[in-house]
């Protein structure tokens, strides 16, 4: 079955770096894209960045461009999202989703069940 397992969140200071895992298995993932969303308390769950593995094209929300990183190793069945310069409004659950591709016209499939990111001081 269709698994994405999220590691790397945790507490980090404001201007810190995380790095976020997303593993994924039971589905040939060159085929499909893996998405990054994140969800805050109280607000409704916004797309982070996306990346095709099949050819390796990303995109990023307006919010974090510059700041975050998405990359792929499609050997190892793996996405990540570097993330640096953090700010406290970066703190969210942040989770992995499968998609058929970036368009927004392809809405996410599969989740992950989720990794804490916080940024505090």
């Amino acid at each position: 079955q269709v698994q994405l397992v999220e590691s790397g969140g945790g507490l980090v200071q404001p201007g810190g770096s995380l790095r976020l895992s997303c593993a994924a298995s039971g589905f040939t993932v060159g085929y499909y894209a893996l998405s990054w969303f994140r969800q805050a308390p109280g607000k409704e769950r916004e797309g982070v960045s996306c990346i095709s593995m099949r050819d390796g094209s990303t995109s990023y929300a307006d919010s974090v461009k510059g700041r975050f990183t998405i990359s792929r190793d499609n050997a190892k069945k793996t996405v990540y999202l570097q993330m640096n310069s953090l700010k406290p409004e970066d703190t969210a659950v942040y989770y992995c989703a499968t998609r058929l591709s970036c368009s927004d016209y392809d809405p996410p499939g599969y989740w992950g069940q989720g990794t804490q990111v916080t940024v505090s001081s």
